[in-house]
């Protein structure tokens, strides 16, 4: 009989914060560009096309001596039925025995896990002059995307929003932003501390909604992309010299958020390569030979470790595609675990 230890979603956002999520997901890159993680084959299934799928991700992390796995699903039309549009749980356990470590839910963990490495492309990759941002979608990642990417932009002054579905969705989603930035999020820090006042300035930036995409994308420094698309929103003559782009919503085969033609005048990076190629807003760039995958200058983890260089200068238009990895989740599991156990959180069972 093993004792393990099952955290709510609740409790789990006692625990987890932008900044140290941030942090955990930059450890997990590194991990993989020197070789002590793997990320394993994703299952993944649509049920209902653009409304309904579900994935299982797994992974190894030598270095904090754990795997697991998770499986997530996600379905559009959830919230109109009294239910979160994201649902999932994981296992972790430990790496030299087998041993179980935890039972938790996913929900949060991926969602404040995606937003993080969505800010660390954005910190690595983005001109630090940036003034706009455009965030395109308004579903559970675009706040949780704006969440991690504020907090590490220090001259943003515009976030321009668009729905490409639902105008009424996006000024609904202006409207409450800010509130829920700041009770969401900022409450996580010690008020007054200096993480608080900085992250409080950060978030009191000017959102506004926008109903003409083009002229939004050509005024944008950074655009996100969080959608489950499979046709382009974004064109390639509407991107200025210097701009940086998230695609965070290109998770799985035939999805496509930008013009594949944008590849071909950008420096690409990705989490994973191979993945990437196959599932994410990369895999229509390389089957269409617009690029190849010699083009794709790197992994993030690579580029945080100083392997390879991002920008070099402020005119290159960069690209980051994330498509989510395993063990973004396991570490950001195994933070909320360790610190479930010194505030007393959680409940222990025998399996």
């Amino acid at each position: 009989m093993f004792k393990i230890k099952v955290l709510r979603r609740e409790e789990i956002e006692n625990i987890l914060d932008v900044r140290n999520v941030i942090q955990g997901v930059e450890e997990a890159y590194i991990s993989k560009a020197r070789n002590e993680a793997e990320v394993f084959p994703m299952i993944f299934h649509e049920f209902e096309s653009g409304n309904g799928d579900m994935d299982i991700k797994a992974g190894y992390l030598k270095g904090a001596n754990l795997y697991g796995f998770k499986q997530v699903s996600w379905f559009g039309e959830n919230p109109e039925k009294g239910l979160p549009a994201l649902l999932g749980s994981m296992m972790i356990f430990e790496g030299n025995t087998g041993r179980p470590l935890g039972l938790l839910d996913a929900s949060y963990i991926t969602s404040i896990r995606t937003g993080a490495a969505g800010a660390i492309g954005i910190k690595y990759l983005a001109r630090k002059n940036s003034k706009n941002l455009l965030m395109i979608g308004t579903g559970n990642q675009a706040l949780f995307q704006l969440a991690a990417s504020l907090s590490v932009l220090s001259e943003i002054k515009t976030v321009s929003v668009f729905n490409p579905r639902s105008p009424e969705r996006a000024e609904k989603f202006v409207e409450t932003i800010k509130d829920t930035l700041n009770r969401d999020f900022l409450k996580k820090f010690k008020e007054n501390s200096e993480d608080y006042r900085e992250i409080k300035r950060r978030y009191a930036v000017d959102f506004q909604t926008v109903n003409n995409i083009e002229k939004a994308a050509k005024e944008a420094d950074i655009i996100i992309t969080a959608t489950p698309s499979k046709e382009p929103m974004i064109k390639k003559d509407w991107i200025k010299v210097g701009t940086h782009i998230n695609c965070i919503g290109s998770d799985m085969e035939g999805k496509q958020e930008i013009d594949e033609e944008i590849f071909g005048l950008a420096r690409v990076f990705v989490d994973d390569l191979n993945q990437s190629i196959r599932v994410g807003e990369t895999e229509t760039a390389i089957k269409r030979e617009v690029i190849h995958k010699e083009d794709i200058i790197g992994e993030i983890g690579d580029l945080i470790e100083g392997k390879i260089n991002g920008r070099l200068t402020d005119e290159d238009v960069t690209i980051f595609d994330t498509s989510g990895l395993a063990i973004q989740d396991l570490i950001t599991a195994k933070y909320a675990l360790d610190n479930a156990e010194k505030k007393g959180l959680g409940a222990e069972v025998e399996v």
